[in-house]
């Protein structure tokens, strides 16, 4: 079982792609992809020679087509014969034939599950007999052991590349829409892998819900275990979106299962220009790493924890905090002049040594040794000692423990359930801490709620959020925190985008929504519009539509599924034509580009779901 309190890197086999290989000891590779038209040739060279100069150790391309997978060559030729020897990759979906061609010219070829043999997903409930379902399963054997020939004849490795959006009708009849049927999709292929000795082989299962994305990965590790199979992982998070909210979003998910030290390579799909991700995600990787010198942290998991299948912690509620509500989040020196968003108000507001001179439109937090319970039932805030909880008789009471601290303090906490408690960390490894400390107090059956507290030093808003989102990533997902509290000492970030990320880890770990969600993809050579001023447009006729979650999709490869989680829809349907759907259904077809945006607003209104900013 994975350590949950110590870093370890998963142990899994090496994948040779092209010169650089992956798995086994080799680091964890950075990668990113072209969305320049691949029949272009000269504009795929130029920008795959900028991913690479940003550090991307792979370069992955679209091949729609026959055409496409022929030009790979040239693509080749063209970035070889400037010293560039970054292996490529050529991203398949609907045409098996394309993967056989495609495995002659580039060193890596991926290939979807849910669209290899398979049709098209149609979102149709279909229903198979055994013997129907494996004679399904027969079908993708002939399709898919000659291709297996090709890459071998080639030293070409592959990737099977599960998405949540793209599962075909097939998995979804017999698994449904489960994480079950994410891995299942994927084992399929793999086995034949295995009985064909083809070893060159990597993974991804990736959605743009986290949630799904890093339950769906603990299973497929767990399968793979179980059947013997150690084959490296690719990670990420699909369609994350841009600017702050993509950020946010990839180091959430994909630091969650890098911190289990899980993960081979990586990719970080923002919808901006494809160099942007690699700094993203060395990053995100670079920090990561550093837990696996931190000291060792001696804790046993909680007996009634499940890894594979995690349910948040139950706790008996203190005031708004715990006990099923949402998670809150806790300022420190807050400047409300700052935001203007009222949504994005922190429930509690440190206020120090005394009340502020102009009210604040939250719950004030006093230092224990001040509070004289002449504020209105405002809840006191202890820094130091556990003797002003037994003194002060204030509705919640709030106490820093640091796990090694636990012992000194565990019956104080039982004996108290107002108190909420604060878990802090110093540690290199600050999430093995916090997880030790909330599962040491489901080993003792102590329901107090705890708020995580992570503090930083960042002078750049964006290493701040990557390394806020990485540490709390895990705890999310595990069902840990009844809230956050996030503390940047360096004063040149202002305190609005400190509570800003507080909220945006809650959202995109799917606990709390105070925003529109944007569910937009990367681009690639199949988009068909300009997606980053698509995005931006759709941005601000809705941001002010809390709760709603707006896909925004540059083809119809994972369009239509990942959609399926969101409940609006615009995807690329041709050149400078988009398709508008609600949920899974397409509502109107080939509007033209200029009046899309505003027929979206139109169905939103139609939908009732539209409401004045």
């Amino acid at each position: 079982m994975t350590d949950l309190f110590n870093y370890t890197r998963r142990t899994s086999s090496e994948t040779n792609v092209g010169a650089t290989p992956l798995g086994g000891d080799n680091p964890i590779r950075i990668q990113s992809m072209t969305n320049t038209v691949t029949m272009d040739t000269e504009a795929c060279v130029e920008q795959a020679k900028r991913i690479i100069d940003a550090g991307g150790e792979y370069v992955r391309l679209t091949t729609q087509g026959p055409k496409e997978a022929e030009n790979m060559l040239n693509i080749n030729i063209g970035l070889r014969s400037q010293g560039y020897m970054t292996p490529l990759v050529a991203d398949v979906h609907f045409n098996a034939k394309v993967a056989d061609i495609a495995a002659q010219y580039v060193e890596k070829v991926r290939i979807n599950p849910g669209n290899y043999v398979d049709a098209a997903r149609t979102f149709k409930q279909l229903e198979y007999t055994d013997e129907e379902y494996a004679a399904e399963l027969e079908k993708i054997r002939n399709r898919f052991i000659p291709f297996l020939n090709i890459c071998k004849q080639n030293h070409t490795a592959i990737r099977i590349g599960v998405n949540h959006g793209s599962l075909s009708d097939r998995i979804m009849s017999r698994y449904g829409d489960t994480p079950e049927g994410m891995v299942e999709s994927c084992m399929e292929f793999l086995r034949i892998c295995v009985e064909e000795n083809f070893t060159d082989v990597v993974i991804s299962i990736k959605a743009s819900n986290t949630v799904v994305m890093v339950r769906t990965v603990r299973l497929l590790v767990a399968v793979m275990e179980n059947e013997g199979m150690a084959f490296p992982l690719h990670l990420g998070v699909t369609e994350a979106g841009d600017g702050e909210d993509g950020r946010i979003k990839s180091a959430l998910g994909i630091g969650a299962l890098l911190s289990d030290g899980l993960g081979d390579t990586i990719r970080v799909s923002l919808s901006e220009a494809p160099e942007a991700e690699i700094p993203v995600a060395r990053k995100l990787v670079d920090y990561v790493m550093t837990r696996a010198d931190a000291p060792y942290i001696p804790c046993e998991a909680a007996e009634d924890f499940d890894y594979l299948h995690p349910a948040r912690r139950r706790t008996q509620a203190v005031r708004n905090i715990g006990g099923g509500q949402v998670p809150v989040v806790i300022a420190f020196h807050w400047e409300g002049n700052n935001l203007s968003d009222k949504e994005l108000i922190p429930d509690y507001i440190y206020t120090g040594r005394s009340l502020p001179e102009h009210p604040l439109p939250a719950q004030y937090i006093l230092d224990a040794d001040v509070w004289t319970g002449q504020e209105n039932t405002w809840p006191a805030f202890n820094l130091n000692t556990v003797a002003d909880i037994e003194k002060c008789a204030a509705e919640a009471k709030f106490l820093f423990i640091p796990y090694l601290m636990f012992d000194q303090v565990a019956d104080v906490v039982r004996n108290h359930p107002e108190v909420v408690i604060i878990s802090q960390s110093v540690s290199a490894n600050r999430l093995g801490e916090h997880r030790a400390l909330v599962h040491q107090l489901m080993r003792e059956g102590i329901e107090n709620p705890v708020i995580i507290f992570q503090h930083y030093g960042e002078t750049a808003l964006e290493d701040f959020q990557i390394k806020s989102a990485a540490d709390m990533g895990a705890l999310v997902f595990d069902g840990l925190t009844d809230g956050i509290c996030l503390l940047n000492q360096n004063t040149t970030l202002p305190t609005a985008a400190i509570e800003a990320t507080a909220f945006g880890i809650l959202q995109a770990g799917r606990l709390r929504t105070t925003k529109t969600e944007y569910i937009s993809c990367p681009g690639c050579g199949r988009t068909l519009f300009d997606l980053q001023t698509t995005i931006a447009r759709v941005k601000a006729a809705t941001s002010h539509l809390k709760g709603l979650k707006i896909g925004i999709m540059g083809c119809i490869v994972n369009g239509p599924g990942e959609m399926a989680d969101a409940d609006y829809g615009y995807v690329g349907a041709g050149r400078g034509k988009v398709s508008l759907y609600k949920q899974k259904e397409c509502i109107e077809k080939n509007i033209p580009e200029e009046e899309a945006v505003e027929k979206l607003i139109e169905l939103i209104k139609a939908n009732g779901d539209w409401r004045m900013g």
